[in-house]
């Protein structure tokens, strides 16, 4: 694949199959860089996702790891593609409502590479109003969505709102990216 993809990784219990994620990805010949929100290393190290990648994590605004670069907008700068997964409620709303306060948010705002979504929440937090409302006003700003599967949720529903598998996940991305000229 040759491409560098950014992977925002929010925070929900669905921050185990992101590191799947990064493997499955690297794996196809992505290079693959991580930012972490701090709800998501509350589930997972951040070197979790550093030994997967073999690239610096990136989860805070101000920890500049090169003296030579702004991270936030070097990495919006860098990436081919940008994936949030798992997008939860929290991020989806920030991100439609235009809020930077975080190293993950601030990043996406200052990106122009394709940005896409794979939100991860319960049922009935997928199904708010709220949250259809943001999901509606990120595809108008042309964000693209992942859509969750179906099936039993840490919560212990049963519903929509499970992260999309690795293997999908990856599968599209190679798939968007067979369409371009190397």
């Amino acid at each position: 694949m040759n491409k560098n993809i950014l992977l925002c990784v929010s925070g929900g219990i669905a921050v185990y199959k992101a590191v799947a994620l990064v493997s499955k990805l690297s794996q196809a010949g992505a290079n693959v860089k991580v930012i972490m929100t701090a709800s998501a290393q509350q589930f997972v190290t951040p070197l979790s996702f550093q030994v997967m990648s073999k690239n610096d994590v990136f989860y805070d605004t101000f920890d500049e790891k090169d003296s030579h670069v702004i991270a936030h907008i070097d990495l919006a700068d860098w990436a081919d593609l940008v994936l949030v997964a798992p997008a939860t409620a929290n991020v989806i709303g920030k991100l439609a409502n235009g809020i930077a306060d975080d190293m993950l948010t601030t990043t996406l705002l200052a990106t122009t590479a394709p940005v896409w979504l794979a939100p991860a929440m319960n049922v009935h937090m997928y199904d708010h109003p709220a949250v259809k409302r943001n999901i509606a006003q990120l595809a108008e700003d042309g964000y693209q969505f992942i859509e969750p599967s179906e099936g039993f949720l840490a919560c212990g529903y049963v519903g929509k709102g499970r992260l999309e598998e690795p293997e999908k996940i990856t599968a599209l991305v190679q798939t968007f990216f067979e369409g371009e000229p190397s």
